[in-house]
């Protein structure tokens, strides 16, 4: 994958573009769902290998939320956004009043579980649609997925349902709070895109990186 090494930091100036906008996207859905002043922001996009995603999370054993969907149309892949359990609590915490939320005692049927797959919803619309804006590319959505699990395990079996391994990943990072919130109620969580390998071509010469020049 030479074309990797052709990125430099226009271009990736031009992919936190993108997270920017579809940050943008996510903060005005979720404040009109929740009522409340959401900011987002999205301090840095990167390419990663896959052991460096792996390390971002915490490691293949940590414990994790996820919310996870494939992509179809002219790029295919995988996009997972991934939060702590600690992170992913607090957020829902404060979304829906329940200060004593756990993953630890919750049923299929419980409010938090629907209020963070609610929260996966919008954040990955939002950013697929920044990207499909971006690139103008064709992109589709499956019905995304809720997940509580090791962060391998749920890597693991999103790309093995979709029988596509690559080397490298999109990474958006995403800061997520409440306006008049305390910088200590922030939350902090990771998109990690995964184009299939043939998929990263239309993706970076949509962004002006041709593969063989």
């Amino acid at each position: 994958m030479n074309y990797i090494e052709k990125l430099d930091t226009i271009h990736l100036d031009i992919l936190k573009e993108f997270g920017n906008i579809g940050a943008g996207h996510a903060a005005t859905a979720l404040s009109t769902v929740l009522n409340k002043q959401i900011d987002m922001k999205v301090p840095s996009v990167r390419i990663a290998s896959f052991n460096d995603m792996m390390e971002m999370a915490g490691g293949a054993e940590e414990e994790v939320v996820s919310v996870s969907l494939r992509i179809e149309g002219e790029v295919t892949g995988n996009m997972f956004f991934v939060l702590s359990l600690q992170q992913a609590e607090s957020f829902i915490s404060n979304m829906t009043g329940d200060t004593a939320f756990s993953f630890r005692e919750i049923d299929e049927h419980s409010l938090g579980l629907s209020a963070m797959q609610e929260l996966g919803n919008i954040l990955s619309g939002s950013y697929l649609s920044a990207l499909g804006d971006f690139t103008r590319l064709k992109l589709y959505p499956s019905v995304p997925e809720l997940a509580i699990d090791m962060f391998g395990a749920i890597i693991s079996y999103g790309l093995v349902e979709s029988s596509q391994y690559g080397d490298y990943v999109i990474v958006i990072e995403t800061n997520l709070k409440e306006m008049d919130a305390d910088q200590t109620d922030e939350m902090k969580g990771h998109f990690f895109l995964l184009p299939d390998p043939l998929s990263f071509q239309p993706i970076f010469q949509a962004l002006g990186v041709g593969l063989n020049e």
